[in-house]
Formats: structure tokens, sequence, C-alpha cells
């Protein structure tokens, strides 16, 4: 039974051994590339179980296919106007073609060197068509940061794609930076701008204000003139009434006391109104009793026959 059982375990080690020689395991997170006698010959992108011949024959090189980021160094390059910037540019990128890779580039070391260069040249090419006011501005809608981006995205996928079988998913610029001589000439203008945008605004606001005085000024006189006609027109109605008043105050002097006392009670008693004064005050003496309106007697003086 021992020697049964040592060569069970030893058939199931042989077997193991021999399985590993002959098979290999993809991962999720991988992509392999089979080699025959040191020259490729199959990728394989999809995770699974596979077969090969054992080495040398064939050997298995494996990629880690996730998303990786590679951030380059700080470099100086010049705007469409010919202002010096420093920028500092990242990249999203994965193995998409595991074959070309393995013929171009062979490491992860050395793809990041190949994209540095290439980065470097894209930037140079997609900053080199902008002006330095699409970067740094105090107005935020000539900002083209996403533009400029998009166009550095653009001009390095197909590039390094057709390379090195390398696949970019995104592109950002990180920092950018300016010289110490360039931030002053920056600053400089930025402030002039500023000074400028406020002298015309308060040009603008002198020349709004001094148009609002000149319509209110206007509209003062009109108004004043209208006020004016107004009460000329009603002194000359008061005149003509009071002219009235006093032809019948010639004429008949109580009749025209009366009238007006009646006037002075319609004003006074038009509302609910509670007032305590003597009955006999004028015109209020009116409730008791009418005012004689006689001529009154005459006094003729006869002058002595003679």
């Amino acid at each position: 039974m021992k020697s049964v059982a040592v060569t069970i375990f030893t058939i199931l080690i042989v077997a193991v051994m021999g399985l590993y020689l002959v098979s290999f395991q993809v991962r999720e997170i991988e992509s392999a590339l089979v080699s025959t006698f040191g020259k490729p010959t199959r990728e394989i992108t999809e995770p699974g179980w596979y077969f090969k011949w054992p080495a040398p024959i064939q050997r298995v090189h494996k990629f880690d296919s996730r998303m990786m980021v590679f951030e380059a160094d700080l470099g100086e390059t010049t705007t469409k106007g010919a202002v010096p910037i420093i920028v500092n540019t990242y990249v999203v990128w994965k193995i998409a073609e595991p074959l070309r890779f393995f013929n171009a580039v062979g490491t992860i070391k050395d793809a990041k060197s190949k994209l540095y260069g290439h980065i470097s040249d894209t930037q140079n090419r997609a900053i080199g068509r902008h002006e330095f006011g699409e970067f740094v501005n105090s107005d935020p809608s000539k900002i083209q940061f996403k533009q400029i981006e998009e166009e550095m995205l653009a001009d390095l996928k197909p590039a390094v794609r057709d390379a090195y079988g390398i696949e970019i998913k995104a592109l950002g610029i990180k920092q950018l930076k300016l010289s110490a001589d360039v931030s002053k000439s920056v600053f400089e203008r930025m402030k002039a701008e500023r000074n400028r945008k406020t002298e015309e605004t308060i040009t603008q606001g002198n020349a709004e204000a001094t148009k609002v005085k000149s319509d209110a000024d206007s509209k003062t006189r009109i108004l004043l003139a209208a006020a004016e006609a107004r009460a000329k027109a009603i002194r000359g109605q008061g005149d003509a009434k009071a002219a009235e008043y006093y032809k019948m105050l010639e004429e008949e002097p109580k009749l025209a006391i009366f009238l007006r006392n009646i006037e002075a009670l319609e004003e006074m008693l038009k509302e609910r109104t509670t007032i305590v004064i003597p009955a006999d005050s004028e015109p209020f003496k009116l409730l008791k009793e009418m005012p004689d309106f006689g001529a009154g007697e005459q006094t003729k003086e006869i002058a002595p026959s003679k």
C-alpha cells in the first residue's frame, strides 16, 4: 500500500510539472505573448488557460494590461508669440497590442522612455500653435486649456499606437509655470489691462451719469413749467372767483357773506365731523336763524324849504 501511495503521489507531481511546462494562465489584468525559438508567434489579450510547447521551444511573455499613469518631467517650450512657458504633462496609457509592444519596446521602462520623447514633441507642436493668452488670461473665456489638451491627445494617440502598440486613454497638463521675467511682464500686462478696463468703466459711468442728469434737468424744467402754468391757471380762476365775490360784496354785502358761510359749512361738514363751538359763531349761527337781508332804513336829509 505504501508503494502504491508513493507511486500515485509521484505521478501527480509529474503531471503537475508537465502541465506547468505545457500550459499557462492569463489573468484579467494581463496580456501575453508566446514566442517560438525567440520569435513572437502568438499574442493573447483575453484571460484564460492556454497551452504551449515546453521551453526552450516556446516561452511566454506577460504584460500588465491595466491602465498606467506616466508623468513627464517639466519641460520648457514656447507659445506662438515666442513666450517661454514650462509645462508638466501626464498620460494614462496601457499596452493594447502585446506583439507590437514586444517587438518595438520590450519593457515598461523602455516604453516610458519612448513616451517621454513623443510627449515632448507633441507639447512643442501643439503649444506652438497657440498664443500665450490662451494659457494665462484675466478673462476665463479666453483660456483654451481643454482644447489644447485635446489637440495634444489627437497628435500623440495614433503615433504611439502605430509605433509601439500603446493606447493613450487620456492626456492632461498638470502644471504650467513661468520664469520670473515672464511672470513680471505677464502681471504688468494684466495690471495694464485691468486699469484700461477700469478707465473704460469709469468713462462709461460718467457718460451715463451725465445723460441721466441731463434727462432729469430736462424733465425738471418741463415739470416746473407745467406746474407754473397750472399755478397761473389756478390763480386766474381764484382771482376771477374773488372778483365775483368782490362784486357781489359791493352789491349785496350780507348775501355775499351768507354764501361764503354756506360754502365754509359745506366744506367742513362734507365728512362725518363733530365740532363743538358756540352756536352763535360764524358760520354756525346759520343753523339757528336766518340772516336779515333787508336793505335797512335809509336816512334821507330833506333840505329845508326856503
